[in-house]
Order: structure tokens, then sequence, then C-alpha cells
């Protein structure tokens, strides 16, 4: 696999302090348990059904990167659960990841904060009747991937961003770590459904709009 198989940002810590523009490298870690599981059929009897779950920051949590954050979780994606916050979008617009794709200038639409994990990688969630190549399934209709490829011909369309959110970024936890913060009321469990990725407006920015300090 090359470099251009897979779309990311190289720098976007800074991009979203400076506006300056990003670039593509290889979310390498995540990216192979996603091919494996898009293309490696689990021996009979041992297929891992697929299980997707929102998960809902309870309304005091303080970590920054998951406070008011929506996240939808997998579990096909690796031995962890891995997933993306779908409701934190950044300064970054997307027409900044193609900034050669003169089109895309007119686009509003903005990048979203996956997660704290490796902010370098970009991934995007995108409905699609049938389950293309390169993509991981995420709902009944809804399926994930990283494949540069792939992206550029979604946002070739005559409405690019039409069942599309592009994320930056991703969450997972270890073993057994998030049922531990399940159980202990940091998440909420709620029914994952396309609409509420697509359809939700997002009124929680990431990075969080930091509040204005008095002058002592």
């Amino acid at each position: 696999m090359n470099a251009d198989e897979c779309t990311t940002t190289r720098g976007f810590a800074s991009a979203v302090k400076t506006g300056v523009g990003v670039s593509i490298r290889v979310a390498a870690t995540l990216w192979v348990f996603l091919l494996v599981a898009a293309s490696c059929p689990a021996p009979a009897g041992e297929a891992k059904p697929l299980t997707s779950i929102f998960i809902v920051a309870r309304a005091d949590l303080p970590d920054p990167n998951f406070a008011d954050s929506v996240v939808l979780v997998m579990n096909n994606l690796g031995p962890v659960p891995v997933g993306f916050i779908i409701n934190r979008p950044t300064q970054i617009p997307v027409s900044r990841l193609f900034p050669d794709i003169k089109r895309l200038e007119q686009l509003q639409d903005r990048i979203y904060f996956g997660g704290p994990v490796d902010l370098g990688s970009v991934w995007f969630l995108f409905r699609a009747s049938k389950k293309p190549e390169h993509a991981v399934q995420a709902l009944e209709d809804i399926y994930v991937s990283a494949n540069r490829d792939l992206l550029v011909q979604l946002l070739s369309r005559s409405n690019p961003t039409d069942g599309l959110r592009i994320l930056v970024g991703y969450s997972a936890w270890a073993p057994g770590q998030l049922e531990a913060e399940i159980k202990s009321g940091t998440w909420k469990l709620q029914s994952a459904d396309s609409d509420a990725i697509f359809n939700s407006k997002s009124e929680h920015p990431w990075p969080a709009p930091q509040a204005p300090t008095r002058d002592k």
C-alpha cells in the first residue's frame, strides 16, 4: 500500500491555529485494521457481527476533546472499540484538503474532529447503497474509509458533501476502558442512526472557544 491510498493531513493541529494548508500522508495503524476488516474474511464461525452505537458524553465531562461529544463507536475496525466524534466541526474548510480542486472553494462545509488519536489522519463517513471498494461498513447504509481516490470521487459529485462527513483523527479505547467509562456514567448509550450523522446541527466546535478571562 502506498501513501496515495489514504488521505491524511500533516500538521493539522497547526492548521487549526494558523489556517495554513493541509497535505496528505498515511494513517498507518488504523488503516491496516480497516484494510484487514475490508478484505480478509474471517474463518467460518468466527465472523464478528457489526455492532455500532452512539455514546453521548455526560454534560459535565471535563475532557475538552470529548466534552459535548457524540461518538459513533464500531466494533469492526480493530481489536478494541474505535469510533469517530460526529458533532465537533473544526474551522478548517473541506476545500483546504484539495486546494487544486477549485470547485470546492465554494463549499461552506467544515472538516470535523473525529477524536484525539492521530490528528494527522483523515477519515470520512458516507452513504452508499452498496459497499464500495476500500471501505468498511459502519451502519446499514453508511461506510467509513480513508481512501484518497474514493474521497476525490465523492467530492466530484454535483452535491459533493451530500451524505458525506470528513473527519480528522479518531477515538479509541484500551481493552475494557470504554466499558468502565460507561459503567461510571461518563457516557450514555444511544442507538446509532445515519440521520444523526449527516442531518443534525453541530453546535459544539473543536477546539472549544476559550472563555474570556477577567482582568484582575
